[in-house]
């Protein structure tokens, strides 16, 4: 049992920081949402996109993959493409991006031990990886609103799968926060307020409203 009086305000090691995560993008391609069936649509590229500008404001390294991208599941979304301009998008044959040569070794370079993803579909091009880089040691945090399943049991099914392998599930709020942790931290305080105006739905709402009737660093 730890000694209170050794307790000290320090964070967990457990937490996402810029310096210690990259983001994983696996097949948000126009195929793979047409057959997405757990949850709207329209929320889940909203999600996507929330946490690819969470990536970007914090600067943390992505990996952009799709798969069967010109024989049939169609372009990464153009939008998340567009956050990442310069990004090299590796498209893939398989469906577990991990036994991919080029998805691995992208995976490798960025240095991070804490992975965090989002895809399409949730029980297949997520699980599939996320099991993969677990068992070689990797912390893998899943995005839960920023993937999808063919069906609310199989995205349900494959969460929890995960889940007792040993991943964290996540939604891309929390992530942005997590990275945030502190309205003290001004460079990216801006920054991180335009994504919640932009793809937090009411909260975006709220922060607008702070903004208007306090001032822009009203806190979040």
């Amino acid at each position: 049992m730890t000694d209170i009086s050794e307790v000290t305000a320090v964070p967990s090691d457990a937490l996402l920081t810029p310096d210690n995560c990259a983001v994983l993008f696996v097949d948000h391609q126009p195929q793979m949402f047409f057959g997405t069936g757990s949850g709207d649509r329209t929320a889940i590229i909203n999600a996507t996109l929330g946490l690819a500008k969470a990536a970007k404001v914090f600067d943390v390294p992505v990996v952009l993959s799709t798969v069967a991208a010109e024989s049939f599941s169609g372009p990464l979304m153009p939008q998340l493409a567009g956050v990442f301009t310069e990004q090299k998008i590796i498209d893939r044959s398989t469906m577990n991006a991990w036994e991919d040569v080029a998805f691995v070794e992208a995976v490798k370079a960025t240095g991070r031990k804490k992975l965090v993803i989002a895809g399409l579909w949730t029980e297949v091009c997520v699980v599939l990886p996320t099991l993969s880089a677990l068992a070689q040691g990797y912390e893998v945090y899943v995005v839960a609103d920023a993937s999808g399943g063919v069906t609310p049991q199989a995205h349900e099914h494959a969460v929890q799968r995960m889940v007792q392998a040993g991943a964290v599930p996540v939604t891309w709020v929390q992530v942005l926060l997590e990275l945030q942790r502190d309205w003290a931290r001004t460079e990216t305080y801006l920054p991180v307020m335009d994504v919640v105006k932009e793809h937090g739905g009411t909260y975006g709402l709220g922060v607008v409203y702070a903004q208007a009737v306090i001032g822009e660093h009203a806190a979040g």
